[in-house]
């Protein structure tokens, strides 16, 4: 399963990052293994945020880091797949950076299962030259 995560990952950023700057390149990695280590559960993920994270969820429910990182860490939400089917926008100026995507997420919540299609905004800022996750504010699609 590892093995197939990393080829997954590696596809994906090889893919995307072709007609990137080296800049663009580092944000399309961190975006992949932002998706990665959420449907891997992987408290890892927490490294990828900045300190002042905030998070907009689809159903009005707002998240700082600590919030996230209880909720994260006691399994509330497990994810199954995290899979971008679309990129809209990706724009870097100096050391920020707003990216719009489709993502469909699976998982449980309160072991309830739940299968959505997002619309997704992330804003990013580069921190001691790594891409840190600053905003993210997400939006239910219907199919």
């Amino acid at each position: 399963m590892k093995l197939l995560s990393f080829l997954l990952l590696f596809n994906c950023v090889w893919g995307f990052s072709q007609t990137y700057s080296k800049n663009g390149k580092a944000l399309i990695t961190q975006v992949s293994k932002l998706d990665s280590l959420m449907q891997n559960n992987d408290s890892k993920i927490l490294e990828l945020f900045s300190n002042d994270v905030s998070f907009g969820h689809s159903n009005g429910w707002v998240q700082n880091y600590q919030d996230f990182k209880t909720d994260f860490e006691s399994g509330k939400v497990k994810y199954q797949s995290v899979n971008q089917t679309e990129l809209k926008e990706f724009k870097i100026k100096n050391k920020f950076a707003n990216i719009r995507r489709i993502i469909v997420v699976k998982g449980l919540y309160k072991n309830e299962i739940f299968e959505m299609k997002l619309s997704v905004l992330e804003f990013w800022i580069k921190q001691r030259g790594i891409w840190k996750l600053w905003s993210r504010q997400s939006a239910t699609l219907k199919s």
